[in-house]
């Protein structure tokens, strides 16, 4: 499977774009981009979940 992800992105570069990546920080969103290093660490190690439907 990994071998198959890797193989599709290398075949289509051309077409691949910067994608970027949006966080609700303190009240608003902010791009992780425009994080300092320890922020940018911070936010690697958040605990991502799905809500259930009630």
């Amino acid at each position: 499977m990994q071998t198959q992800t890797t193989e599709a992105l290398l075949q289509h570069t051309e077409k691949r774009t910067k994608c970027l990546v949006y966080t609700r920080v303190m009240g608003y969103h902010r791009p992780v981009e425009s994080f300092n290093i320890g922020k940018k660490g911070e936010h690697k190690q958040r605990t991502h979940f799905r809500e259930c439907k009630s």
